[in-house]
């Protein structure tokens, strides 16, 4: 699977993409939202090598694929598109951007590539996400790709010693096309 936007390559994972994923993921500002307080080279390369054999699975569930800039081939995230099993109508969106690419609107290339390919390619009904409530940027890149916010989730995640509120929105394939 390839994607291309404007200024971004998505494609799938190779086993050597870790240590920039390990790069990106170690970084305090990325972590904030997180249930980890660091990230250990051997989680992240466990991590790279199931997105890898994800792309083996027949039928495929799980497309999570590597941000890529264009110009430079630099591996700047990751985002995907997740469903429960072969026959669901619906499935999950997620990403991740490198803190040093924040509010450049990768994260909203990416995610607008992903909901495309759902409905487009997989033939999806509905498309759904969660962020953190007080990851506003999240938030931002979901209501931009026009999803819409559904509902709020109190105390959902126990994270950094506390529970945080989470924001649920979802995309109809009738909202997508209109």
């Amino acid at each position: 699977m390839e994607l291309t936007t404007n200024r971004l390559l998505l494609r799938e994972f190779v086993p050597d993409d870790w240590p920039a994923v390990l790069a990106y993921q170690s970084d305090g500002r990325y972590l904030r939202y997180t249930r980890r307080d660091a990230r250990k080279p051997e989680d992240v390369r466990q991590m790279v090598e199931q997105f890898v054999a994800q792309q083996l699975v027949e039928p495929r569930v799980e497309f999570q694929v590597a941000i890529v800039l264009r110009g430079t081939q630099e591996l700047i995230g990751n985002c995907g598109i997740r469903k429960a099993r072969a026959d669901a109508h619906e499935a999950e969106l997620g990403y991740e951007i490198a803190p040093e690419h924040w509010g450049r609107g990768y994260a909203t290339e990416a995610a607008r590539a992903m909901v495309e390919f759902g409905f487009g390619t997989l033939g999806l009904h509905r498309i759904a996400a969660w962020c953190v409530a007080e990851n506003a940027g999240s938030a931002r890149v979901l209501e931009k790709i026009g999803m819409r916010r559904e509902g709020v989730l109190r105390e959902k995640e126990w994270m950094r010693d506390r529970w945080w509120d989470t924001v649920v929105f979802g995309m109809l394939e009738t909202e997508w096309r209109g």
